[in-house]
């Protein structure tokens, strides 16, 4: 019995991870093409780390491995990913669908931008501004 319950924490806890690594992904190569980014000279691995911590903080669930949590990391991963879409108009239908109308999608939208740029402006107090190029 101990042994049943040992091995479906371990693969809820490795779902969650391969959920998670997904999420991150979908968010680095965001970070990587974002224009502010580059112009500040922002590790895009630095703010992924910001921004994926940040969501999974506002992300429901108890604890790491919770089915909402899982289903909220694949929401966003899929979000992210969403101009690179096969059928793009469709994917956005689902979404809105999953996300709960187009209001849930907005409001999901807005909740991951806002976090990006709590993330910039965290990166540009620690780090400074970028130095400007001299004339």
């Amino acid at each position: 019995m101990k042994k049943t319950l040992l091995l479906s924490l371990l693969l809820i806890f490795l779902s969650g991870c391969s959920e998670k690594e997904q999420f991150e992904q979908a968010v680095l190569k965001d970070m990587q093409k974002d224009q502010d980014i580059k112009d500040y000279k922002i590790d895009p691995e630095n703010i992924t780390k910001c921004v994926v911590e940040g969501m999974s903080k506002k992300m429901p669930g108890i604890f790491f491995g919770d089915p909402r949590r899982l289903e909220m990391y694949m929401l966003y991963t899929k979000m992210l990913g969403l101009s690179e879409s096969e059928n793009p108009e469709q994917t956005l239908k689902e979404l809105q669908a999953d996300f709960g109308a187009g209001r849930g999608l907005a409001k999901a939208k807005g909740l991951y931008s806002e976090n990006v740029t709590e993330c910039i402006a965290r990166m540009m107090m620690e780090f400074g501004e970028p130095e400007k190029p001299t004339p």
